[in-house]
């Protein structure tokens, strides 16, 4: 198992007694909810009542983190074209006292992020979240469906690769070093897959 100071899990369409066997395996005992919102319509066993009950059962606490952490910030200027704009959020004091309450968490317990999407790169607790652990020097452990852990800097890895097979005119690393590379690969897979907002439509007045 990746050596890590802390976890990220995302429960998908998992069983209950399959997720709690994952936490358990990684030794997890705190669960931190980093969904802006604690409800499943379609695993209603993830919603915070449920979900909460079921930990505790299993020893492990629930912490929910949303309001600080979440993805999907209520702040209208936290959007660009409708898109979360995580590299924002990153910056809102909010957002940055939610992080150092995780990280104070995580000295003194095994602390696991959860969100809803399976794979890492297609959420905000990898694409902001950790992220912003990382650039502080807190080494994060993915907890993928297959029961391994992956390394966020393998999956930074990752996004480079994909990064690159999906944008043929992206900056050539040896011109834009690696880490202005990443920032941009954080930035291109945010707004694929960041949090989109439905523009409400205004109601015709005029009877036509």
């Amino acid at each position: 198992m990746a050596a890590c100071d802390l976890f990220s899990i995302g429960h998908s369409n998992l069983s209950a007694e399959r997720f709690l066997a994952m936490l358990q395996s990684a030794g997890v005992n705190v669960v931190a909810d980093v969904r802006s919102t604690s409800y499943s319509r379609f695993c209603p066993w993830f919603s915070q009542k449920p979900l909460a009950a079921a930990l505790g059962a299993a020893g492990i606490n629930y912490a929910a983190m949303g309001d600080a952490l979440g993805g999907r910030p209520r702040d209208d200027t936290l959007y660009r074209d409708d898109v979360a704009d995580y590299e924002a959020m990153a910056t809102v004091p909010d957002y940055i006292i939610g992080l150092e309450r995780l990280i104070e968490a995580a000295a003194h317990a095994r602390l696991c992020l959860m969100c809803a999407e399976r794979e890492p790169l297609d959420c905000h607790r990898c694409l902001l979240v950790a992220r912003s652990l990382a650039e502080r020097g807190v080494a994060v452990g993915h907890i993928l469906h297959d029961g391994s852990v992956e390394a966020h800097a393998a999956t930074e890895q990752r996004l480079l690769a994909i990064d690159e097979k999906a944008d043929q005119h992206a900056c050539d690393l040896f011109a834009t070093g690696q880490r202005q590379r990443l920032a941009a690969a954080y930035r291109r897979r945010a707004r694929t897959v960041g949090y989109r907002r439905k523009r409400s439509v205004p109601r015709n007045t005029t009877g036509r």
